[in-house]
């Protein structure tokens, strides 16, 4: 392999950048460069030639035509050693360049923006630099690329002690060129197809959903196993940029998605006084709020006492010592929350496994939701983001709620849209008092709720109860009746909301419609 003689370099991101080219012009390598990133390395008194220099071409178009040029591309992608290529480019004048140090253009820190517009999305789609980085990348046999300041080292290492790079490392070089460019170009389309918007194909209705979807996650960690230990798993995405780990062993894969939910749901409590949320295997066992998180505690935790254990629990303020010195007495998986005070960390942390997790951002996005359904398809969903306020309840009973069933009827639907399908809890203003979740039958949701707060020894008489979907019958409300609930909450759309109405009516249930649906399969 010859030494490389010939150095490309420009980059947006300019983190790790001095020092490598540094090592490279140590080494006798020649660097061309463009813009900001030749000042820099100028300053720094690096020599360096402009890229307008050496292609015999200015930059134009407010810089959008600078690296298009055939001296680079054809720089990069002749085949050496290949005759007719090595005539080619010594007919044209057209000198080796060895090594691409190109990174993109923000495009998705540039749309993540509040109120970005259309035009400074679109300016923040890189052209040249995706062409570079393909070519050096198709080029790999000959060429070094780098996209990511983490890989500086290893090539300036290489590049001191040999001339050049191995083939070993090219290829991986390569292959995350690729990686991240499909991921860059993914992002690009999913977010044109939403800002344009596209038609349904049965109707003129405007989509929100792109009509291809491209999804490219870089691996964040390899998990230990999957569900189950005969299984392999890793995590994809950008999970470090909402939960920061604190304390505790490795992550598993069914710790994320138990602590995703939770973080999910106690995220609907931003702003609202102190909740705690635990749940396990995705589904809330206990909510409870109040003037402390301890009392939040002792409220969630009432609802019941065997399923919290190792459970995750979360919570929407700073978990202070005294809450952290009851959670201390039971085992749980995880803890979550926006922080937590220092005693509180003294006392959690002496249980070594104990997952302590800082959420830094509601995780709650505008993403797609995405399910892999096998037969080589997947689902993709907007998320359930639908908030419900008083104004939106219809009351459709002759008695009117309370404003303590008001309360509790929108704490409680809050919680039953974290639950599995079929969904019931009863409610209190500021607690769950029995929960039954993912039962084939609805009546059966409401069996185990009615029995899980007899297991906790509370009472439902004056309770809320909340149900995902309609009652398909009025059996289930019904029975709702006679465990105590004098009010109830859920969608409503049922062919038999007539009889559902009349049964509330005839036993002075007070009943309100939302008209928004919550299954969560």
């Amino acid at each position: 392999m010859p030494k490389i003689q010939r150095a490309v370099i420009s980059v947006f991101d300019k983190t790790g950048l001095v020092p490598f080219a540094q090592a490279l012009a140590a080494a006798g390598v020649e660097i061309i460069s463009t813009g900001g990133t030749a000042k820099i390395l100028r300053d720094q008194g690096l020599i360096v030639s402009d890229l307008s220099a050496y292609t015999g071409f200015p930059e134009m178009l407010d810089g959008r035509v600078k690296t298009l040029h055939p001296k680079v591309h054809g720089g990069l992608l002749y085949i050496r050693g290949n005759a007719a290529h090595e005539a080619a480019v010594k007919k044209h004048e057209i000198k080796p360049i060895d090594l691409i140090v190109v990174n993109l253009y923000p495009f998705e820190q540039t749309i993540a923006k509040p109120n970005v517009t259309l035009e400074e999305a679109i300016e923040n789609i890189d052209i040249g630099g995706p062409a570079m980085l393909r070519s050096a990348s198709k080029n790999h046999d000959s060429v070094t690329v780098v996209i990511d300041p983490m890989d500086y080292a290893e090539v300036a290492d290489q590049v001191a002690q040999k001339g050049y790079t191995t083939l070993d490392l090219r290829r991986r070089l390569a292959a995350k060129v690729f990686a991240t460019t499909s991921k860059y170009d993914g992002a690009i389309a999913n977010y044109l197809s939403k800002a344009f918007g596209t038609k349904a194909s049965a109707g003129e209705k405007t989509e929100t959903l792109p009509n291809e979807l491209q999804v490219t996650l870089p691996r964040a960690q390899s998990l230990r196993y999957g569900e189950n230990p005969h299984q392999n798993a890793a995590l994809y995405g950008n999970f470090a940029d909402y939960f920061k780990q604190l304390h505790g062993k490795e992550l598993s894969y069914n710790n994320i998605l138990d602590l995703t939910a939770a973080a999910m749901l106690i995220s609907e409590f931003d702003g609202e006084r102190p909740t705690l949320a635990i749940l396990k295997h995705t589904n809330p066992c206990g909510v409870g709020q109040g003037s402390t998180l301890r009392e939040a505690w002792d409220k969630a935790i009432a609802t019941d006492k065997q399923a919290p254990f190792g459970g995750i629990i979360a919570v929407n303020r700073t978990l202070d010592a005294a809450c952290a010195e009851a959670i201390a007495e039971i085992f749980s998986e995880v803890i979550i929350a926006p922080d937590f005070a220092p005693d509180a960390l003294e006392i959690l942390q002496k249980k070594k496994n104990l997952r302590l997790l800082k959420l830094l951002k509601s995780p709650c996005t505008s993403d797609l939701q995405i399910r892999s359904v096998g037969a080589g398809s997947i689902l993709a969903q907007q998320p359930d983001s639908k908030i419900i306020r008083e104004s939106d309840l219809k009351i459709v009973t002759k008695r009117q709620p309370t404003d303590a069933e008001k309360r509790a009827m929108l704490f409680g639907w809050l919680v039953v849209k974290h639950l599995k399908s079929n969904a019931i809890v009863y409610v209190g203003s500021d607690r769950t008092l029995g929960v039954g979740a993912g039962q084939m039958s609805r009546v059966d949701s409401s069996r185990i709720a009615v029995w899980k707060a007899g297991e906790a020894g509370l009472s439902l008489k004056g309770s809320v109860v909340c149900s995902d979907a309609f009652f398909p019958f009025a059996d289930g409300l019904i029975a709702a009746a006679e465990a105590g609930a004098t009010a109830a909450i859920q969608p409503g759309g049922s062919v038999r909301d007539a009889e559902v109405i009349a049964a509330a009516d005839e036993r002075g249930l007070t009943m309100v419609f939302t008209g928004v649906r919550h299954f969560r399969h």
